[in-house]
């Protein structure tokens, strides 16, 4: 299994957010240590797991809107 690793930049590139709001906004609380990114050597340095992240936006284009992501990789659906 090919793993694709990104730094932020890279990843700001590719979903076409800024790196920035990566960093503040996305970072624990979309994307989650460990599932979709990790830090090598418990550095400060954070490495994007591209494939993960491209399935959990794929899967959250294709979920209802009432779908709501969770930690473990499950999704939670509410009532419609």
């Amino acid at each position: 299994m090919n793993i694709t690793y990104l730094t932020t930049e890279e990843l700001s590139q590719r979903i076409k957010y800024n790196a920035r709001t990566i960093r503040n906004d996305l970072k624990d609380s979309v994307l989650l240590e460990g599932r979709h990114y990790i830090r090598p050597f418990g550095q400060r340095k954070i490495l994007f797991i591209w494939e993960n992240i491209e399935e959990d936006m794929y899967n959250a284009s294709n979920n209802s809107v009432y779908s709501v992501p969770m930690a473990n990789g499950g999704v939670c659906y509410g009532k419609h």
